[in-house]
């Protein structure tokens, strides 16, 4: 069986952690910042594990993760 190819830009986004969950950074901190609250801003700082629907699809992509 051919070596499958691991999605690179799935792979700089995406870790894994120790019981095989994906974990992700949160979207909406990069710009317009100022009219988003504090207490937002401080939780999009944390990672967040990925939704379940996603993460058979995620795992396919990702091979050897």
């Amino acid at each position: 069986m051919p070596k499958l190819k691991t999605n690179r830009a799935a792979a700089k986004r995406f870790k894994k952690t120790g019981t095989g969950k994906l974990k992700r950074s949160k979207a909406y901190k990069r710009h317009i910042l100022t009219k988003k609250t504090t207490k937002k801003k401080r939780d999009l700082r944390k990672a967040t594990m990925m939704d379940k629907t996603n993460e058979k699809v995620m795992k396919k992509i990702l091979p050897y993760l």
